[in-house]
C-alpha cells in the first residue's frame, strides 16, 4: 500500500503564489509517475501536471507557464509551485501516484484564490 500526504493549500489573492507538497510512503517502486489533479465543484478531476521518475513533465494548457511540477525522488515527494494564481484556479487539488497498474490518491487540499 501507498500513502500520500498533501500540504500547502490555502487562501491567496489573485496574482499570488502557493506551493503544494505531496509526500509518498509505503510500498514504492522506481519508475512511478506522480502528479496533481484538481476538481471544481460538480466536475470531474482534471490533470494539472504530472512528472515521471525520469523527469518527464506534462502540463494542462491552462497552467502552462504559471505552474511548475517537480519531484525529489530521495524524499518520494512531488511539488507544485503555483504562480500568478487566478480565481479560476480555485479548486481542491489532489496528488496522484501511479505505479504499474496501481493508482493512489491523496486526501486533497483546498486552494482558494480571491479576486
Amino acid at each position: 500500500q501507498v500513502q500520500l500526504v498533501e500540504s500547502g493549500g490555502g487562501l491567496v489573492q489573485a496574482g499570488g503564489s502557493l506551493r503544494l507538497s505531496c509526500a509518498a510512503s509505503g510500498s514504492l517502486f522506481s519508475g512511478n509517475t506522480m502528479g496533481w489533479y484538481r476538481q471544481f465543484p460538480g466536475k470531474q478531476r482534471e490533470l494539472v501536471a504530472s512528472i515521471t521518475s525520469g523527469d518527464y513533465r506534462n502540463y494542462a494548457t491552462s497552467v502552462t507557464g504559471r505552474f511548475t511540477v517537480s519531484r525529489n525522488n530521495a524524499k518520494n515527494t512531488v511539488y507544485l509551485q503555483m504562480n500568478s494564481l487566478k480565481p479560476e484556479d480555485t479548486a481542491v487539488y489532489y496528488c496522484k501516484l501511479t505505479q504499474g497498474y496501481d493508482i493512489y490518491w491523496g486526501q486533497g487540499t483546498q486552494v482558494t484564490v480571491s479576486s
